[in-house]
């Protein structure tokens, strides 16, 4: 897919998974995601990326919270590790090859669109976040239902610093998730060979 749903632009968790249901019945074996996220880790840097190895769903809902979900798959679907190990262990071994600093840690997934006050920048690192956004929580939990392992990456684009934090410049934002692209490539690019 090019770009994805988000639930900030209206739409319902069910709509904002439906792709990834549909590339299971066209018979995807893998589901590999990527988002752009600030780092709430301060000791990571922006055009970082970051291999999410668990996630914090805040996004107030769950994309399997609807009445016939069990004709799918499991109603109370496993999550104790979202992220499978096996396709986590070879991404971070092809960033070595290839000389790409690729963080592993928590993502945090809100509803936005608004960025984060002092204050909530202050809550997501005190409950574990290493990096917040707007996406992917949904898709992977449904990729769980569905027993389709997944992967995901986050470009880091800003610096989360309650304690100095500036107005947000969207455009420089899109400017380092620009720039991190051919790091990313390099990652999926690899991963997809050895799959």
């Amino acid at each position: 897919m090019q770009g994805r749903f988000h639930l900030y632009e209206g739409y319902s968790l069910q709509e904002i998974t439906f792709p990834v249901r549909v590339l299971k019945a066209l018979g995807i074996s893998s589901l590999l995601v990527s988002n752009a996220a600030g780092a709430i880790n301060l000791g990571y840097k922006k055009g970082d990326l970051m291999l999410i190895d668990d996630h914090i769903n805040l996004q107030g809902g769950s994309p399997l919270a609807f009445k016939n979900v069990s004709d799918f798959g499991e109603r109370f679907t496993d999550m104790c590790a979202p992220y499978d190990a096996s396709l986590n262990v070879r991404m971070l071994a092809i960033a070595k090859e290839n000389n790409i600093v690729l963080h592993k840690g928590v993502y945090a997934s809100v509803v936005g669109p608004q960025l984060e006050t002092r204050a909530e920048y202050r809550y997501l690192k005190i409950i574990g976040a290493d990096a917040v956004g707007m996406s992917t929580v949904p898709e992977v939990i449904v990729a769980n239902h569905l027993n389709l392992p997944v992967i995901a990456v986050s470009v880091l684009t800003d610096e989360c610093n309650p304690d100095d934090l500036k107005p947000v410049n969207i455009p420089e934002i899109i400017a380092v998730a620009g720039e991190a692209e051919p790091k990313m490539i390099t990652l999926f690019k690899g991963l997809i060979r050895q799959i």
